[in-house]
């Protein structure tokens, strides 16, 4: 029985390098053969071996996907004592201010400091805290071109892209389709910036939930018997920003943040 609930959570653990040592062409390759126990976990020459360790317990519980979650999360945090926040600040974007890294989370400080520790305003849910510590331990600081790209063009997003689909862009269409303040909200509360309409969409708003990552949501009105669509695009740089599993992560965790907004206001039809 696997260990993981499932593969994304094994890729999650690896530095997405696709370095091929272990014999894989990608590293959700590996992870995908690790999940299906044709491979071990340990066969990653590049994982620390802290992390094997913290996975080798035959006794833990497969699906426990919150304790695999922290775990990791853990793993991240202690890295942070290893980087030049300095350096890490011009290099994301963010600031160096009384020993803490800072960045702007759709428009709200989210900082760190040497031990690992978050300090922040706004509620810290994984799907911001996961991608944020990538963000600092791995992003190459590239500034974003203008050119966009659906997930599935971005590096090993093809096969992520059906699920990214049904999570990210039906969740927020549906909520577009119900909730007619969207994307007021997304410009207004969250530091968004709605742009000339891309792809020929009726409505094109920019999200920045990480200085150098960001997300462009585009919305096409039912016309003339056709159905309404919405598509999530990315810069081009993501993939140098940000591993491939927190871009995914991002924009799942931007669907379920604005459906619970509409929830709030009055749309418990959404689901």
């Amino acid at each position: 029985m696997p260990k993981f609930p499932n593969a994304m959570s094994i890729f999650q653990l690896l530095d997405k390098s696709n370095c091929r040592d272990c014999g894989e062409k990608t590293c959700l390759a590996f992870a995908g053969a690790v999940f299906t126990g044709r491979r071990q976990l340990s066969e990653c020459p590049r994982l620390d071996k802290q992390i094997i360790d913290a996975h080798s317990d035959s006794d833990a519980d497969p699906f426990d996907v919150e304790k695999n979650r922290d775990e990791f999360m853990e793993s991240l945090k202690q890295k942070i004592g290893t980087v030049d926040l300095k350096e890490a600040a011009e290099r994301t974007g963010g600031r160096y201010e009384n020993d803490r890294l800072i960045v702007k989370v759709l428009g709200k400080d989210f900082g760190i400091n040497r031990d690992g520790v978050i300090f922040t305003d706004i509620h810290v849910n994984a799907w911001v805290a996961g991608p944020f510590l990538q963000y600092i331990l791995h992003g190459k600081g590239l500034t974003p071109t203008g050119d966009w790209r659906s997930l599935r063009e971005l590096a090993d997003g093809r096969e992520m892209y059906p699920l990214f689909q049904k999570r990210c862009e039906e969740s927020l269409k549906r909520v577009a389709d119900t909730y007619p303040d969207l994307f007021d909200d997304m410009v207004h509360i969250f530091s968004g910036k709605q742009v000339d309409a891309q792809f020929q969409s009726d409505i094109s708003v920019v999200l920045l939930p990480l200085p150098k990552v960001p997300v462009m949501v585009c919305y096409w009105l039912p016309d003339e018997g056709m159905s309404s669509s919405l598509n999530v695009f990315f810069d081009q740089t993501a993939d140098k920003n940000l591993d491939i599993g927190s871009i995914f992560g991002l924009g799942s965790g931007l669907a379920q943040m604005f459906t619970k907004l509409a929830q709030r206001h009055g749309f418990a039809a959404i689901r």
